[in-house]
């Protein structure tokens, strides 16, 4: 069986896509680019790639629009590149469902350690429990191995699916290995770094850097679990956040 991996570039500039090209590669990806975000988005279509590395700036649309558009039919791991090193554009780039975001010019060694750690993340399994299968009402009691509940969340690692209240939540890859990392760890607080090295699947301080720009992911991360759950973190019923240090799970509720 075929087991090489896919990777698409979505770029304009021909020099960075070749050098996209070279860099994952030589990670040991088969490589398709697209200068255009609608051939982008086509490409990642057709190929589904693991992978996928996308442009802000493109002649027909935003990386931004494509994010949206890709998010739609790929759960693929997408690292945003841009020349901009503006705050809101990290922000926006995450809050559209990016997994990561590097500013131009980037070093090609620190693009494929960025990458070689997503890989290291298992994908989110294609086949989702079926709308309807669990009572809205009745949360499925935590019977399977690697089965956590808490507050009618229920989050399963080996099938990677997640569920409120009975229902099939959405999150991206990355959304949901952070809220495994605090349901698994309950009340002890998880800090911001620790967090990024479990993203990079680091199981211990390895004394790997952990920039502000990883750090300010992580809450943009976080944020976006707290809408899809509808949780307030003014009274929080799932993710607690504690001040200067970073997060937790909040307390059990008595229903």
């Amino acid at each position: 069986m075929n087991t090489q991996r896919v990777a698409v570039i979505i770029e304009d500039d021909g020099d960075t896509r070749n050098i996209l090209e070279s860099v994952l590669q030589q990670s040991g990806s088969a490589t398709h680019a697209a200068g255009t975000g609608a051939a982008g988005a086509e490409a990642v279509r057709r190929h589904g790639p693991d992978n996928i590395t996308l442009d802000l700036g493109l002649p027909d649309f935003d990386g931004l629009e494509v994010v949206r558009q890709v998010r739609q039919f790929s759960d693929g791991y997408i690292v945003m590149l841009s020349a901009r090193a503006d705050g809101l554009d990290t922000l926006l780039a995450l809050e559209a469902g990016a997994d990561d975001y590097l500013t131009k010019p980037f070093r090609p060694r620190e693009l494929r350690a960025r990458i070689s750690a997503m890989l290291r993340r298992p994908r989110q399994s294609g086949a989702q429990a079926q709308t309807g299968q669990v009572p809205v009402q009745e949360p499925v009691p935590d019977t399977e191995p690697g089965a956590l509940v808490h507050n009618g969340l229920l989050i399963d690692h080996s099938t990677r699916t997640a569920q409120l209240r009975g229902r099939d939540m959405d999150l991206t890859r990355t959304e949901f290995d952070l809220l495994h990392a605090l349901m698994e760890s309950g009340r002890v607080v998880r800090t911001k770094p620790d967090l990024v090295r479990r993203l990079r699947y680091e199981h211990y301080d390895t004394g790997a850097f952990v920039s502000e720009a990883d750090e300010r992911a992580v809450e943009v991360h976080i944020g976006n679990l707290r809408r899809k759950l509808g949780d307030d973190p003014r009274s929080p019923r799932w993710l607690e956040t504690v001040r200067g240090v970073g997060y937790r799970l909040a307390p059990q509720v008595q229903d």
